[in-house]
């Protein structure tokens, strides 16, 4: 081994143990140097390969200890009550009062309902600044990096904290916003040199107030979701869920030091002010012991959930006060548009009608699934026939699609769920070709978040297989990049160089305007990332992505850029500049006109990590299926699998893209892009093994 690879792991034991509550850090920093390589070697394999399954933290006081969930403990009492929200929050201010700072604290239900904003006297009040760390040209093309967000910008914030905490989670894992940091950057762990990015690389920009399948919230009493997260889902630390008995029921976001940010470095641990404050806040209500994401692994590779223990809070959270006598002058609940109104509400219980989300009675009450539902619960996605095209997907032809999805997920291992041997749990869009949605259904205890995720997947896998995506593009507004401080417009960035750009790089004069090949959200997300091959540094960028210089998770390329305006639309009116809110359909607007028409292929943004297939009928482009939830290999896998079982149930009428279309056929600067990667051995109950070859 080279010294630097040791001393990679010497790290990486340091933060285990730390994690495993055996070591304090001012602990080891006393070891002598001989020790400290010799307790490298001898745990390197027993504690880095377990991901320290079998360790106790240090302390789990607060902890909900129920451990045998399994997708099925949620009933029409897990919900969080109006007390429980006082609590959380009278929680946080008083871990805040002991370190003598201000934060702002929300509190989110499951499917995102606000329940809650308090702000301390003087917290934040130069707003909140969006930055990713350094390293960004913000001279340049920046896109949201270097934004400063005034007067409501900690509540923006502290809402996506919050709603990230909970779209995360489930009963098989309890996921936050410092585990959403991990997985999304340009190197799988962030700080590893040519590593692959994030396995949910740009999943930050979804769950957009432009989405035409988020809610907006009335501001009133909770309802039906999913709801919005105004700045996306969010990678700064501060965000954790909350549970009880097993279940998730929402999710708390702290920000009390005016950056909006991530970890970029895992090779030490952080004392992080914000999620100090938040883990406090969880107090009686943090995610099981056993569903923590420091027992999930991914490739190999450990996840984290905080690098804060509850051995670490300044307070003892059961000592503070009820949320009616937190003390005259500390703070306030305040009002948001669109998202609360200024006073505590109950949360939904999951699962049930009045979230939103519920067991299906009709095509899928056999596999277990479910459904999202109107106000009056009727299903909102019921299977639908396509009006596109001269021989579009039936009614039948999406039933069976969603059900042979859906069949194969309840049969598949899950990759990020725990108890190990638990069936996937995702959820399943599919769209014609125009991005049309005839149909969505989840598995029992999905996250949240997959479901607009999984749109956007099967969106985008039409619209880069499609031949309209160059006339689109073309015909989009420019993305107005703003001043830092959201003042006015500052430059803009044209989205057609997009087009040039990938006809350069594809060597393909009439790439993404002749529908000649097939392309997934693994092939699309290749060209989507900083580097290419993705993660080899000292490599040109993907075409779709910005220039590593200019390049951060808040400055994506073309997947933010193309909905920018939206993004920035739906803060304006947060902030006063804007009289109405930001209209559903995320591409195509401006940022002086709000009421540009555009496709449904980018009504929600687009997905730029696996899990999407475009479906044909012989050679013809029809539509695409999409799903997210339970590991982007099993995303995958289902997708593919799913539309090729569907197109035997159907007699050959529809299926995936012929061999001789896929995108894999492409090798732009020598490197064969990706169409699809299934999981090894990933059925239950089965040895069977290279599931999607030959397919």
């Amino acid at each position: 081994m080279n010294k630097a690879y040791l001393c990679s792991i010497s790290v990486r034991v340091k933060v285990c143990l730390r994690y495993c509550g055996l070591l304090k850090m001012p602990d080891w920093l006393n070891l002598p140097s001989r020790l400290k390589h010799v307790l490298t070697i001898v745990l390197m394999q027993s504690v880095l390969l377990s991901g320290c399954a079998d360790g106790e933290r240090a302390s789990s006081t607060g902890t909900d200890k129920t451990t045998g969930c399994d997708g099925s403990c949620a009933s029409a009492s897990s919900l969080l009550s109006v007390a429980d929200v006082g609590q959380v929050i009278s929680q946080g201010v008083f871990e805040a009062q002991k370190r003598g700072v201000k934060a702002t604290i929300a509190v989110s239900d499951r499917v995102g309902n606000v329940l809650g904003i308090y702000k301390m006297t003087d917290a934040n009040p130069d707003g909140v600044t969006v930055t990713s760390g350094g390293g960004v040209d913000n001279d340049n093309d920046s896109g949201l990096d270097g934004a400063i967000i005034p007067t409501a910008g900690d509540a923006t914030a502290a809402i996506s904290k919050a709603i990230t905490g909970a779209y995360l989670s489930s009963e098989g894992n309890g996921f936050s916003t410092r585990t959403a940091g991990q997985i999304i950057q340009d190197h799988f762990n962030p700080g590893e040199d040519n590593q692959p990015a994030g396995p949910l690389f740009g999943v930050q920009f979804s769950q957009l107030a432009c989405s035409d399948l988020i809610l907006a919230d009335s501001g009133g009493a909770s309802g039906i979701g999913p709801k919005r997260a105004p700045l996306g889902l969010s990678a700064d630390p501060g965000g954790f869920p909350l549970y009880k008995n097993g279940t998730v029921v929402g999710g708390v976001g702290v920000i009390s030091d005016g950056i909006y940010s991530l970890d970029k470095n895992l090779f030490n641990i952080d004392s992080d002010q914000d999620e100090i404050i938040a883990l406090a806040a969880s107090y009686s209500f943090a995610a099981p012991i056993d569903r923590q994401a420091n027992r999930i692994t991914v490739d190999g590779k450990t996840l984290r959930f905080s690098d804060a223990l509850f051995s670490d809070i300044s307070s003892k959270p059961n000592n503070a006060p009820t949320f009616d006598n937190i003390a005259v002058g500390v703070g306030s609940l305040i009002a948001l548009p669109s998202y609360t109104d200024g006073a505590l509400r109950a949360g939904t219980a999951f699962g049930t009608s009045a979230s939103g989300i519920r067991a299906d009675d009709t095509a899928f009450s056999d596999l277990d699934g479910f459904v999202l539902v109107d106000a009056v619960d009727s299903n909102r996605f019921a299977p639908t026939a396509s009006v596109v095209g001269t021989d579009p997907l039936s009614e039948a032809e999406v039933t069976q699609l969603l059900q042979s999805s859906l069949s194969v997920a309840n049969k598949a291992r899950a990759q990020i769920r725990r108890p190990l041997g638990s069936p996937a749990r995702v959820t399943i869009s599919v769209v014609d070709a125009d991005g049309e949605i005839l149909g969505i259904v989840r598995g029992r205890d999905a996250p949240v978040f997959g479901i607009d995720v999984s749109l956007q997947k099967a969106r985008t896998a039409a619209f880069f297989s499609s031949d309209q995506a160059s006339t689109l593009i073309q015909s989009l507004p420019n993305a107005q990049y703003l001043l830092d401080d959201l003042s006015g417009v500052d430059r803009e960035v044209v989205l057609s160089d997009y087009v040039d750009a990938t006809r350069d790089f594809l060597d393909l004069p009439t790439a993404l305007a002749d529908g000649d090949y097939a392309f997934t959200d693994r092939a699309g997300g290749n060209l989507s990332r900083p580097f290419f091959p993705d993660g080899l540094q000292n490599t040109n960028a993907g075409p779709l992505s910005k220039p590593f210089d200019e390049w951060s998770v808040f400055s994506t390329g073309f997947q933010l850029d193309s909905v920018y305006n939206g993004i920035t639309n739906h803060l304006a009116f947060l902030l006063g500049v804007f009289g109405t809110d930001v209209n559903p359909g995320c591409g195509g607007q401006s940022f002086t006109d709000a009421d540009v028409a555009t496709s449904s292929l980018l009504a929600n943004g687009l997905q730029i990590f696996p899990g999407s297939v475009p479906i044909y009928r012989g050679g013809e482009l029809v539509g695409a299926i999409g799903v997210s939830g339970d590991g982007i290999d099993q995303d995958d896998m289902i997708a593919f699998l799913g539309l090729h079982n569907a197109g035997l149930k159907l007699n050959g009428a529809i299926g995936n893209a012929p061999k001789s279309i896929r995108a894999d056929n492409l090798s732009p600067k020598g490197v064969r892009l990706r169409y699809v990667q299934c999981p090894q051995a990933p059925f239950l109950n089965s040895d069977a093994m290279n599931v999607c070859d030959g397919k």
